[in-house]
């Protein structure tokens, strides 16, 4: 069989970008909002995909995420490190290199999904979702360790294939 070039795919020496159409009924927040973090639902917990919201179509209940890995995107985080009794109980400073969380909890925030702890207040894994690196637009550490706060952080996503 002869050698040929096939011309039926793309390359890019940049890594693939991964903007894919979701149903909102496969996302974790079915009313997604762009620029906020997102999660597929999946079978096993702490192991789903996620990304950040480029855009929704109310008309079919589609939204545009991206989950390229290695995307830097600003995301609002929650410092709680712990629950108990499905409470936040301890809290901790976000610092580079700190892993971040999508948080399921019941007891987030509003429009806040994102946290640095493994675990909801319901002791169920939750899923990596990225780290938090270098911007100048913040100086770390952020946050006070001990007392909770939400602090706008650039994180690094983990993406799909990662």
């Amino acid at each position: 069989m002869a050698e040929e070039i096939r011309n039926d795919y793309e390359v890019s020496s940049e890594g693939a970008v991964r903007h894919w159409p979701v149903p909102y009924a496969r996302m974790t927040d079915v009313t997604p909002t762009p620029t906020q973090p997102a999660r597929l639902t999946g079978i096993t917990a702490g192991s789903n995909v996620c990304g950040t919201v480029l855009s929704i179509d109310p008309s079919d209940s589609i939204a545009v995420v991206d989950f390229t890995c290695g995307m830097v995107y600003l995301h609002e985080v929650r410092n709680v490190l712990t629950y108990a009794a499905a409470v936040e109980d301890t809290w901790g400073v976000i610092n580079i290199g700190q892993r971040i969380y999508y948080d399921g909890s019941a007891t987030m925030p509003a429009g806040t999904k994102l946290s640095l702890s493994p675990l909801d207040n319901t002791g169920a894994a939750n899923d990596l979702y990225g780290t938090a690196v270098y911007s100048g637009r913040v100086t770390y550490p952020l946050g006070t360790a001990g007392v909770a706060s939400t602090q706008e952080v650039p994180v690094m996503q983990r993406g799909a294939g990662a």
